[in-house]
């Protein structure tokens, strides 16, 4: 197929990206480059013919309608977003704006390009979204897909609209949608805000390393390879207007995949003192959800799919990336925000 994705310099975006062409794939990657996109995630196939960048802005619709029209995409997948909840709560306009008006703008230059392409049988637009559109859990239960939404971030408030503007170009205009919802990611290429590769980033810098309240929050973690497959599988064989759930079945607390790195990194590259003694526990986020948790039966059950990589060792792949990749991150150290604690501007 010849697939529109959308944010294919950033986390995510760019293991879809990496996959997609692995698997034949043809890709047009438009991304913005905002502070979290890095071209580097896709250097290994910038080169490769069935690879076009697009720089492009979703909230600018007449570059969305110029790339549909140039390309003739046989699908959409829209990772492009504002995802980081700390920056959502110091600033909640970029989210607004990313996420939902950028979703809009998406959807009905998908919609024109549909109907004026005589409404192909095999278009697909997917939109790829988070777990934390459903609120937060208590100790025991999972998300499905039949769990009512409950965000409680700005950033998930966000997304949750996003997932009904989805929903509504489907049921109003027959727009064939797929629609995903996936757990907390981590690998590499992580950009270094999030709290995997903070962790190892101030460990090997023998600095405090930050944990939210008591670290008690509980996540279920997906490695992103499995992700990115995952989301190729919905793509191709997903029944139409339907949502799955993706994750990891990794659920852990923040305490304890901190830990896990230190551990990791003790035996990799062992320093004076063992890096669990530079963890600081830090005033928690505003509205911090409290645990997520994934049933992931649908995909299992419908397309076969089923995560493949154990958390140990995904965490382990994803600390010698870190270690090996040392040039990747360091270069991203100086973009705004990178290594400031945000989201407390309440």
């Amino acid at each position: 197929m010849k697939l529109l994705v959308t944010g294919g310099a950033g986390f995510i975006g760019s293991a879809v990206v990496r996959l997609a062409i692995a698997r034949g794939h043809n890709v047009i990657n438009l991304d913005a480059l905002t502070y979290a996109a890095c071209l580097e995630n896709v250097a290994s196939v910038a080169q490769h013919p069935a690879y076009t960048f697009e720089h492009a802005d979703i909230r600018d619709r007449a570059a969305l309608d110029r790339i549909f029209t140039k390309h003739r995409p046989d699908a959409v997948m829209h990772l492009a977003a504002e995802s980081h909840v700390d920056r959502s709560i110091d600033g909640p306009g970029d989210f607004i704006e990313t996420n939902i008006t950028g979703t809009f703008n998406m959807l009905e230059a998908a919609r024109k390009y549909w109907q004026g392409a005589g409404r192909p049988e095999g278009f697909r637009f997917h939109h790829i979204s988070t777990d934390e559109v459903f609120g937060s859990l208590g100790d025991t239960g999972q998300f499905t897909e039949d769990t009512p939404y409950a965000p409680n971030s700005p950033y998930s408030a966000s997304k949750a609209a996003s997932d009904h503007l989805v929903r509504a170009w489907a049921e109003t205009y027959g727009l064939p949608t797929v629609l995903s919802n996936c757990s907390n990611n981590y690998g590499p290429y992580h950009f270094p805000e999030k709290l995997v590769p903070v962790v190892i980033i101030k460990a090997l810098a023998g600095a405090p390393i930050p944990v939210y309240g008591k670290g008690e929050n509980v996540r279920d973690w997906l490695f992103v390879e499995d992700h990115a497959d995952a989301l190729l599988t919905v793509l191709e064989r997903g029944a139409l207007n339907r949502s799955y759930n993706i994750g990891g079945e990794n659920e852990a607390r923040n305490i304890d995949i901190v830990h896990s790195i230190c551990g990791i990194l003790d035996s990799l590259r062992p320093a004076p003192a063992p890096y669990a003694d530079q963890i600081t526990f830090v005033t928690d986020r505003p509205g911090h959800d409290l645990r997520y948790a994934i049933d992931p039966s649908r995909i299992i059950a419908e397309l076969g799919w089923h995560p493949s990589v154990t958390l140990a060792e995904g965490l382990g792949k994803t600390v010698r990336w870190y270690l090996d990749n040392e040039d990747w991150w360091r270069a991203l150290q100086a973009r705004d925000g990178v290594g400031d604690r945000l989201g407390v501007k309440t």
